[in-house]
């Protein structure tokens, strides 16, 4: 390699300094990072926050720039492809040579009516903020982790609030049943009021209305019923799934633009039997930093080493004195080992605070 190789990494999440901090450990490049927010803010504690808790705020630009990796502040509206060139709304394109996208992803507002007029998300922290004003009958919907966590955060701090978790299916459904029926006691233990096997119809101004015709009152619908990521990549020529996630290859790079590395929610990852990789910081952190090692591995003239990836477990808080932990095999399939109760809870905050620490450069 001679001469300065530019990496832009596009986004500032778990997956994007991941591979920030990685790439700026190689010889003969400049790395720059690109993020509309100037602080670090971990999403997987925004459940806290709307909770009414302190959580730790880093300052991008002075973490990144203590290990030599430049900052830009800014929203991008497009990819040169071409000409290798990210375009930024009110400020100069940044050129690169290889780009890491990792612009993750953002709650998915669309698809049943009324969501994305009567409803708030715990997605960022803006929407955190849009709907930190609570009282009365808070409707969570969605039976995933996000969900379960921000109803049992709720009920524990809030006990003022009247929480409702409505779901489709069981809360945590995916897990094991030992793990299920503890989360079911815990929601129980909190007054939350769980309404399974619900399906939302419309969003209103004064609550749900369900399929079927009956209806749940909410002075706040919190909906935590999917993702979706950036139109970025679509827009700007990259091939993608129908979801707008980036293909990418073993290497994790753009099936069409090789000079394109796209990591977490926003591309399309397998791990073991080719089964996509989960939404997560656990799988967000270890993609980062193995896209940077193989991007710099081929500057340098080599192969990069082939990506084994495995999930080990995955960890569900239930408010701030329990959790679930539960094992899992190398395909994120549900294993006998659950971890509950105290134990479990001081887990999690130990593996959330070791991805915080993973993700700072």
């Amino acid at each position: 390699m001679t001469g300065e190789h530019r990496i832009v990494v596009l986004g500032a999440g778990y997956a994007g300094l991941a591979a920030a901090r990685q790439a700026a450990r190689a010889r003969g490049v400049r790395v720059t990072v690109i993020d509309t927010r100037t602080e670090l803010v971990e999403r997987v504690r925004l459940h806290q926050l709307l909770a009414g808790q302190q959580i730790p705020r880093w300052n991008l630009r002075e973490m990144l720039e203590r290990k030599g990796i430049e900052f830009v502040q800014g929203r991008a509206t497009g990819i040169d492809t071409a000409a290798r060139q990210v375009r930024l709304e009110d400020a100069p394109p940044v050129s690169y040579d290889s780009l890491v996208y990792a612009l993750g992803s953002v709650a998915d507002l669309g698809g049943v009516p009324g969501v994305a007029e009567y409803a708030h998300s715990v997605a960022t922290p803006e929407d955190v903020r849009r709907a930190s004003d609570l009282s009365g009958r808070v409707a969570v919907v969605g039976g995933g982790s996000t969900g379960i966590e921000t109803a049992t955060e709720l009920a524990e701090a809030r006990p003022d609030l009247t929480v409702l978790l409505v779901s489709a299916e069981e809360p945590g459904a995916w897990l094991s049943e030992k793990a299920r029926t503890h989360i079911r006691e815990v929601l129980d233990r909190l007054g939350v009021e769980v309404h399974a096997g619900a399906k939302v119809a419309e969003v209103t101004a004064d609550g749900l209305e369900l399929v079927g015709g009956a209806g749940l009152a909410a002075e706040t619908v919190l909906w935590t019923a999917g993702f979706a990521v950036p139109e970025l990549a679509a827009r700007s020529g990259l091939a993608v799934d129908p979801r707008g996630r980036v293909l990418v290859d073993d290497e994790l790079r753009s099936r069409s633009h090789p000079e394109v590395y796209a990591v977490g929610d926003s591309a399309v990852m397998t791990g073991p039997e080719d089964r996509e990789l989960r939404m997560a910081c656990a799988t967000a952190l270890p993609a980062g930093k193995y896209a940077a090692t193989a991007l710099t591995a081929r500057l340098a003239g080599k192969a990069p080493a082939p990506r084994r990836f495995r999930y080990v477990l995955q960890c569900v808080s239930l408010g701030r004195r329990d959790a679930v932990v539960q094992f899992v095999h190398a395909d994120d399939a549900p294993a006998r080992t659950v971890l509950t109760g105290r134990t479990a809870a001081w887990v999690k905050e130990q593996i959330v605070r070791t991805a915080g620490s993973a993700a700072r450069p």
